[in-house]
């Protein structure tokens, strides 16, 4: 690949090294040479063995857990580049964490996303990278370029070869409101029609009932979110279409969070089949034998050709 202008660079740090790889594997470049690690006290060390003046860098890195450390690690990397006069810094953020903290849920709380946005923008990027983020409106909360990629794309791609035309057994379903607008982009892209899980709570302390709207019954069902956490939210939902009449279940998801008692509930659940986005690179533990994981470097990769060569991320979208 040829390139314009002046350099391009890929730098990891530790969240995501095999994204970052795979990344400066489909631009036929190498990563850069840096180090990050940390010194006996516990404070984060940074150290970049290559020139970066004048260049267009790109910092490939998750805000996964360990939360923190990893946005620690980003920030601390974007204001060594900075302070060697790197033209460009680019934070490549496949999972950007405190994305759910984005307004006051109750009085008193903070918006940690709009902070998060701050203390990267204060470190030295100069534009932003990244995928689902859980409201789209954080793109606002930055005075800087985001280029805000969909995994929906990627998904719908993938379960579209594996229905092979049969768009009419199945039914993608939304888990919940919230993901109402993602559910039906990725209806329209295999070509099925759409439903709702509704979770409604009658009175405190009475648990949630859960109403499908929409026609499930005899129906394959593709469950569709952002984020699966704890997969409170997927499993409920696996288990009221399965009761209104579902023929089996399927669910996709950008982020794979999986904490707390997420892989319990999943492999206790009617989900037959789980297919995810390596945004989060997962551990052996939470790799269970139903799940397919997707990698989301090639989507990544022509991104930041585009950004590098100031041509449109938009049809990335299609």
């Amino acid at each position: 690949m040829s390139f314009h202008g002046k350099d391009i660079k890929i730098f990891a740090a530790n969240a995501s090294p095999e994204t970052a790889a795979q990344i400066a594997k489909c631009l036929n470049l190498p990563i850069g040479k840096s180090k990050v690690g940390t010194f006996s006290d516990g404070e984060i060390s940074v150290s970049l063995y290559e020139s970066v003046r004048g260049s267009d860098c790109f910092i490939v890195q998750s805000t996964c857990a360990p939360v923190n450390k990893n946005l620690m690690e980003l920030l601390i990397m974007m204001d060594a580049m900075k302070r060697a006069s790197a033209a460009r810094i680019t934070a490549v953020i496949p999972y950007f964490g405190y994305a759910r903290q984005d307004r006051k849920a109750k009085a008193h709380d903070p918006i940690t996303a709009k902070l998060v946005a701050d203390l990267l923008t204060a470190a030295g990027a100069n534009r932003v990278l990244t995928m689902d983020l859980h409201a789209s409106q954080i793109q606002g909360f930055f005075n800087i370029p985001v280029d805000h990629l969909l995994g929906v794309p990627v998904l719908a791609s993938y379960i579209k070869k594996q229905i092979s035309g049969h768009g009419d057994e199945y039914v993608a379903v939304s888990p919940d409101l919230g993901s109402v607008t993602r559910a039906r982009s990725f209806a329209e892209r295999i070509g099925c029609p759409l439903a709702i899980v509704d979770k409604r709570r009658p009175k405190p302390n009475v648990s949630e009932v859960m109403h499908v709207v929409g026609d499930v019954k005899g129906k394959k069902v593709i469950l569709v979110d952002d984020i699966i956490d704890t997969a409170g939210t997927l499993c409920n939902a696996a288990r009221a279409v399965m009761e209104n009449g579902a023929a089996e279940v399927i669910a996709c998801a950008t982020h794979a969070v999986l904490s707390g008692p997420a892989i319990e509930r999943i492999s206790s659940s009617p989900i037959q089949k789980l297919v995810l986005l390596d945004t989060i690179p997962l551990p052996p533990e939470k790799r269970l034998s139903n799940m397919t994981i997707l990698p989301v470097a090639p989507l990544f990769a022509e991104a930041i050709e585009r950004i590098y060569k100031d041509k449109p991320v938009s049809p990335l979208f299609n």
